[in-house]
């Protein structure tokens, strides 16, 4: 490693870890350097102009630009995964009876409690799913759930009030038409579809207005992208949410948005099995950064991420996300097999070029 990568890397690491900006001084004292104050000036100096760091406010402290991180995580990252974190999930994928909605949950918990940030799970798009079947089933007199079951084996329900005098063959006979007219919709149609069939529905769903509107409300939460969050709470005891209201509201926004994750996965830049969004300005979220693989779960495939903020712990978040990615893989695909193998091997990045081969190094 030369010394300015070294130099970049401990700039980065500080940041991480203190939230603050660093000025040579406290780089030379902190890390026991032996250089000069004025040497790592100096390569602090040329690193800024390389578009690798800049600095916040008046002061001499140096803070990792979007560009900086992206050259330490491809890079400068050393680490390793927890062990901690490797027996947790191995834990977890050894219980051979559970579902795979509980592995992917309680994955996830723990992939959020050894980065402390979030972890989401995004599904493949709706266009590739159609609906297979709707039931809908009296609890008492004037209550029912309504089940409705796609081909990729996704199961959604919704329980719903039915008003005084309402008949359960009109209920029955309101399914049978849904079913004979819904089967096998893709599920980016199903909603234009039902609104289609309302006339017709109200032959036997006279005054059932509430009805109509709860399956309508399951149709359209169908025919959205699929998001999990886990460990939310996790991202607000970071500083930047704790103490910032404004960036508190970019990230509740961003949160509740599975397109915008789509979008800015499109827009990160991948390496290897790794793709990395950091502080996109350019979609307003420039306090944020996400990490993110493919991942194989039965029936479909689907994105694994972890979302925090810029300052995440790159170097700690990358190879504990591969880690995982890998583990849930061989754990899914052993067990369509009839068996199960758990093991996993970390993954290393290819080097890009140095800030000291893109610009001629600073004299010593």
């Amino acid at each position: 490693m030369t010394r300015r990568d070294e130099i970049l890397k401990l700039i980065v690491e500080y940041f991480i870890r203190y939230a603050e900006p660093i000025g040579s001084k406290t780089l030379m004292t902190k890390y026991k350097l032996d250089i000069s104050s004025a040497t790592i000036r100096n390569e602090m100096n040329a690193l800024e102009k390389m578009g690798f760091i800049e600095k916040p406010h008046t002061s001499g402290g140096r803070v990792p630009t979007e560009k900086g991180y992206q050259y330490y995580v491809d890079n400068l990252r050393t680490g390793g995964v927890e062990d901690k974190a490797k027996h947790a999930l191995q834990n977890i994928l050894s219980e051979k009876t559970k579902s795979v909605e509980e592995v992917m949950k309680e994955s996830c918990e723990i992939l959020s409690q050894m980065t402390n940030l979030a972890s989401v799970v995004i599904g493949q798009s709706v266009d590739d799913e159609r609906l297979v079947s709707v039931q809908v089933i009296p609890l008492s007199n004037n209550t029912a759930t309504a089940v409705f079951v796609t081909d990729k084996g996704y199961v959604e329900n919704k329980t719903f009030l039915m008003e005084e005098g309402t008949r359960v063959d009109q209920v029955v006979k309101t399914v049978k038409l849904l079913n004979d007219r819904l089967t096998g919709t893709p599920l980016s149609q199903v909603v234009s579809k039902m609104e289609a069939l309302r006339p017709a529905l109200t032959d036997y769903m006279v005054g059932q207005e509430l009805i109509y509107e709860a399956i309508m409300g399951v149709f359209a939460k169908l025919a959205t992208e699929r998001m999990e969050l886990y460990g939310q709470e996790e991202l607000y005891k970071q500083p930047e949410f704790a103490n910032d209201a404004s960036k508190l509201r970019e990230l509740l926004s961003f949160i509740d948005d599975p397109e915008e994750f789509k979008r800015i996965l499109k827009s990160g830049k991948t390496n290897g099995n790794i793709t990395i969004s950091i502080g996109n300005k350019e979609y307003g979220y420039e306090n944020l950064a996400l990490v993110s693989t493919n991942i194989n779960v039965p029936g479909e495939k689907g994105t694994l991420s972890v979302l925090g903020p810029a300052r995440m712990d790159y170097d700690k978040v990358v190879a504990t996300l591969q880690y995982f990615a890998e583990a849930l893989d061989n754990y899914f695909s052993a067990t369509t097999k009839g068996g199960i193998e758990c093991s996993t091997k970390e993954k290393k990045t290819k080097n890009a070029k140095s800030p000291n081969s893109q610009k001629k190094k600073a004299k010593k």
